[in-house]
């Protein structure tokens, strides 16, 4: 995720280590790797990459956004890379599972990662992860932001945020606001805007989207965070579910009346989910950096930058350097927050 209009002190993010032996083994692999990409001149590793079929390990289920936008990153990379390019499946919790894939592979520039920045920058400070993610994982580049939104049920009176927030404060703990689990993107939305009004919220966690989603539409709570989608923006234009904000550097093209949570005074909340691609620590610094342009030079297309659009999303990008300092940023304003909020991961 990240934040919009906020400043965040660096830290880099922590996670429990992974045994010994485990961890001299990848080692090892590494610094063979790196010992042969020495041997050559800078030029001649940047123009032998990549040797071989290159993977993308997508850190979600099939058919998702992330997977979709993989596969189109996948297509569009193969031809100007020379080699074949795989989309490989490997989701579980919360992309944990997929990131763990990733930072175990071998750092030859034939294994990358594409998953949102949350199993790095939320998920270690909640309890053990099997990799340490500033010691493991390399960010490549930055490729989408999807911004999240606050809607209204139909079980909610109040059509604006300023009236639910007055709703929640006449009322403590009456209005209740779903998300998709404890310690996910719409929960910290929540704590940040219940630190921020000052109003007694109920949060109600739910174990992923999908049955968040059919109890938003049959009123079942008040409020609901989710990330943009068409499916969403279906039951917005049904009038099925209410806009009430938005976490996004600016409004969106197809909410043009729905102010961003900055705007309403909630910096702190403004927070959107950013995806991008990684790779394991120990990856050749010119396979990074190549990688790093190609997918640049891709979100200049107008038709990739049409694709992502009409999902709702954000086109990214920039560099590798600069990804990584988002990524220790969101991890030391992540901490701040679930230690302050009291967040656990059943809670």
């Amino acid at each position: 995720m990240t934040f919009f209009d906020t400043a965040s002190s660096s830290a880099a993010p922590s996670a429990a280590p992974s045994s010994t032996s485990s961890r001299q083994a990848l080692r090892r692999r590494r610094l063979l790797a790196l010992a042969a990409t020495a041997a050559l001149p800078l030029g001649a590793r940047a123009q032998a990459w990549p040797a071989k079929p290159v993977k993308i390990t997508v850190a979600y289920p099939p058919g998702g956004v992330a997977d979709t936008l993989a596969r189109v990153l996948a297509e569009k990379l193969a031809p100007v890379l020379g080699q074949s390019v795989v989309v490989d499946n490997k989701a579980g919790a919360s992309g944990t599972i997929g990131m763990d894939a990733v930072a175990k592979a071998a750092p030859d520039g034939s294994s990358f990662g594409f998953a949102a920045i949350s199993p790095l920058v939320l998920s270690p400070h909640l309890g053990k992860v099997p990799f340490d993610p500033a010691r493991d994982i390399v960010p490549v580049v930055s490729v989408i932001a999807s911004p999240v939104l606050l809607l209204g049920t139909q079980a909610l009176s109040a059509r604006d945020f300023k009236a639910l927030i007055a709703a929640a404060k006449a009322q403590p703990g009456a209005i209740r606001w779903a998300t998709s689990g404890p310690a996910s993107l719409g929960h910290i939305v929540l704590e940040q805007v219940k630190a921020g009004t000052g109003a007694d919220i109920t949060h109600i966690p739910y174990k992923g989207g999908g049955q968040q989603i059919t109890d938003a539409l049959s009123g079942q709570f008040e409020v609901l965070s989710v990330n943009a989608s068409p499916a969403i923006m279906g039951h917005i234009k049904a009038g099925k579910l209410y806009p009430l904000a938005a976490g996004s550097p600016q409004r969106l093209e197809a909410l043009p009346d729905v102010p961003t949570l900055a705007e309403l005074g909630l910096p702190a909340a403004n927070l959107a989910s950013v995806f991008g691609l990684f790779a394991p620590a120990g990856t050749p610094e010119a396979v990074v950096e190549r990688m790093n342009r190609e997918v640049n030079r891709l979100l200049q297309q107008p038709e990739l930058r049409r694709q992502i659009a009409s999902a709702d999303n954000l086109p990214t990008g920039g560099s590798a350097a600069d990804f990584a300092k988002m990524i220790a940023r969101e991890s030391a304003a992540d901490a701040r927050i679930i230690k302050a909020a009291g967040i656990t991961s059943d809670k």
